[in-house]
This record gives structure tokens, sequence and C-alpha cells, in this order.
């Protein structure tokens, strides 16, 4: 019998259950549906995901079908077109993606076929770590220990599969993308291989060379010794579950690197978590208690959103980290931070407006990690006091870039300044020498103004 697996977030052979339900049915149709905007888009996400669907074409010898098209209409088609009798799925957990599939199980029930979902991008799947009184956890740290309280199963083997080559059987059937992702192999990219292999090879790498130092390490962007995985995991190239047990089998696993590591794959599981249960948080305020807080907007603010994300803010540190995402669709976590802060804090811009255009851009970009991150730094997440939290970006660049050489990478115009003067221009006679922007706003009266209006809301 021949079963559709129906490829989205999941862009791996091994430790991939729903694979492995579909193959215990008999022959397995590797089917890939793209949106018409992905197909073009050079954007470096859209452009990522072609390269990591290129590689997973390769890894099925060939015979990954890749049309173009609505799924929820498209999938029940090429399922009857191929004679399965259900469809394989790893359960997506993101507001659309959960809307979209109950469509897509209806449109499939209608000619007595099933949509089986196995399995989910998580270690433990969201709404599945609960409180003693089984309610959600609001709070990170007590999540994190219910979390590892409960445990994750063992990885999943990778099944010797019968691939199902019917091509020909799906003419008509939605636009043929293979040519544009067969294309997209060929390509030079700044954010290094895509694909299951490589993601399996950079892990083994981080490993090997850059977990023992971790832990002191990861908040240094001018060190690059992050494990850079993020993007690896947004396309399911590896699955959490492979990476907690080899760092459970590790040699050095009371290690303060190791454990920092673990800690921030809860992260990723805990924000799930909350979009699980608060799915309209994607794009709204998890809490409600700054609904009034005041914020800018017009022609000026526009203005200064664009300085933003150009760059051309005139902090440095800022400025770096927003040229890095442009250039290599990446930022290290700690300027991430830094950024949203200063789009937030002290320009008073709602962070929905950061986080839409960090999902346009980032490589790695995940609903829920990027929206809940945001209101982190906002202050209208899950911390639990944090509005009074607004970064210096100053003193940030100066903490965790100590010599400039981030700064100095990604702003060409501060390459004459020497060590940790490149954080603050405006101190050096040359500061400006070669085109570096003025500061849009001076940040000690915009925090000012942040906690003012917090101050004005509470009242």
């Amino acid at each position: 019998m021949t079963s559709v697996l129906w490829f989205r977030r999941d862009l791996r052979l091994t430790d991939h259950p729903a694979l492995l339900a579909a193959h215990d049915e008999g022959e397995v149709l590797p089917l890939v549906v793209l949106e018409p905007g992905q197909v073009a888009d050079e954007r470096p996400p859209a452009r990522r995901l072609r390269r990591s669907l290129a590689a997973l074409h390769g890894a099925t010898g060939g015979a990954l079908v890749v049309r173009v098209g609505d799924p929820v209409h498209l999938v029940p088609r090429v399922a009857e077109a191929v004679g399965a009798e259900r469809v394989h799925i790893t359960r997506d957990t993101t507001p659309q993606g959960r809307e979209r599939d109950a469509a897509a199980a209806d449109e499939l029930s209608a000619s007595d076929r099933e949509l089986v979902t196995t399995g989910s991008p998580y270690a433990i799947g969201p709404g599945l770590v609960r409180t003693s009184e089984d309610t959600p956890y609001k709070v990170f740290t007590p999540f994190a220990r219910a979390w590892r309280d409960h445990g994750w199963p063992e990885p999943a083997g990778r099944p010797d599969v019968e691939w199902r080559r019917e091509a020909d059987l799906l003419e008509g059937l939605g636009d043929d993308a293979l040519p544009a992702v067969l294309a997209a192999a060929d390509e030079e990219a700044v954010d290094g291989r895509a694909g299951e292999e490589a993601a399996l090879e950079r892990w083994r790498t981080f490993l090997d060379d850059d977990l023992a130092d971790y832990g002191t390490a990861r908040d240094r962007p001018d060190l690059d010794a992050t494990s850079r995985m993020s993007v690896h995991l947004a396309h399911g190239e590896i699955h959490p579950r492979t990476m907690l047990a080899d760092l459970a089998a590790h040699p050095d696993g009371g290690s303060e690197g190791l454990q920092r590591f673990v800690t921030e794959l809860a992260w990723r599981e805990f924000y799930a978590d909350v979009l699980w249960h608060r799915p309209d948080s994607a794009w709204r305020d998890l809490r409600g208690a700054l609904a009034d807080l005041p914020y800018d907007e017009g022609p000026e603010t526009d203005r200064l959103v664009t300085a933003w994300r150009e760059g051309r803010t005139g902090y440095p540190f800022v400025d770096a980290g927003m040229r890095q995402l442009a250039a290599e669709g990446f930022m290290h976590n700690r300027v991430r931070m830094v950024a949203a802060s200063f789009l937030t804090k002290d320009l008073h811009v709602w962070w929905p407006v950061g986080a839409r255009h960090f999902l346009d851009h980032l490589l790695d970009g995940d609903l829920a990690s990027n929206s809940h991150g945001w209101q982190w730094v906002a202050g209208t997440g899950t911390d639990a006091a944090p509005y009074f939290r607004v970064f210096n970006p100053v003193r940030q660049g100066e903490r965790f870039d100590p010599d400039g050489a981030y700064v100095r990478r990604w702003v060409p115009e501060l390459a004459h300044l020497p060590g940790a003067t490149a954080h603050s221009p405006w101190d050096h006679d040359e500061g400006h020498a070669h085109g570096y922007p003025q500061r849009v706003v001076d940040h000690a009266e915009e925090r000012r103004e942040a906690l003012d209006r917090y101050e004005r809301t509470r009242a």
C-alpha cells in the first residue's frame, strides 16, 4: 500500500516518527507543497528553504515531489492520484498550521482518506508539560524543571524506505517547483550547507569544538561561539531529541556549557508551549497589563524604523546586528535582544513591527520563539516584571564585544576606530569621518521616556 508523507518543517529522514508511521504501511510518496510566493522569493528564508529541499530530494533518491498550490486542496488530490488512503504528517503546533491541517483533514475525510499525525518538532509536544493543577506553565523556570523531569523518548531510527516514484500520475496537480528547488542546490550561500547531512555535521563539530566553552562564550558575537543549530532546527533537518540524546551521552554531561545548551533548548520548547495554549499571542501581547501603553506612529517614526532596519541608527552594536541580519539572515541572540530593545524602548514602536521584520529575514525564523522573544524584551510576555529592562546599546556592546571586533566586521565605517571606542564613535575625534551616521535618538532620554510611559500606564 502507498501512503503520502507530507513534509513541512521536518526535512530529514532520521528520527522522524511520521516517516516511520508511513513506512510501516508500505511505499511512501514524499511530498512538499509550497506557496506560490516561495518559489520566486529571493529573501534569505525562502532561498534557504529551497536549498534544504534540494538536499532532501537527494536523500530520497530523487523521489521528492514538490508542487505549488493550496495544500488543503492539493494534498488530497495527490493522495487520490497515487491511491493513498493515508497522508502522514508531523504535528504543526502554530496557529496557522493547526487551522490548515484541520481543513486538510476534513478535505481528506470527504474522500474516505485520513490525515495521520505522528510526533512534533519538539522533544515534548506542546501542551504535554503541565502543572500539578493540570494547567499550563506561565513562567520559564518551573516549566524547564518540569520539562526535564517529564523526559522524552529516545530518538527514532532511520528506516530503509521504498519511495514511490509516480510523478507521471501527478500531471496537472499544481505547478512543479522541483526545477527551482534543484537550481537552489548550486547557489552559493553565506550561511553554510543545508539539509540533514549538514545539520548532523555541524552538530558534531559543535559538540567536539565549542560545547566546552559555550557557557561563557555564547554571549560573545565577536567569537562566533554559538552552535548555529537554530537554522537546522527551524527546518527540521535535525530533531531536538537527537541533540538531547547526544548531550546525555556526552562525557562533559555536568559542564556549565552543556547544561546551558539544554536550557536553551528548553526555552524553545517553552515558547512553543505558550503559543499552543495562547495562539493569539503570535501577534498580540500575551499579557494585557500594557494594553494601553502608547506607541509612536507617523512619518517620523517610519523614518526611524527604516534607519533601524537598515542599520543606520548611529548605535554601532545595534547597527552591526541589523546589517548582519540583512547580509546573512542571521543575528546573534544577544544582539537580537539589544536590537529589539532599541526598537521598542528607544523608538517606542510596538514589538510586532520588529518581529515581522525578523521573520522576513531570519533563516532560523520560528514563530513561537520569535514572537515571544520579542515580547520578553518588550515587557508584554512571560517575564514577571520586565518592562524596567532597557538594554543600553553602548554598555551591551562594550561588555559582549569588548574589543569592538563584531562592530568593525559589520560596520566598515568604524573600522578605523581601535578597541572598544568603536561602540561610541561620538567620543572620538574621527568617529564619524567615514560616513557613519549620527545617533537618531539619545538613549538616556528615550529610556526615561519609556519608563515614564510605563508609569503613566500603570497609574
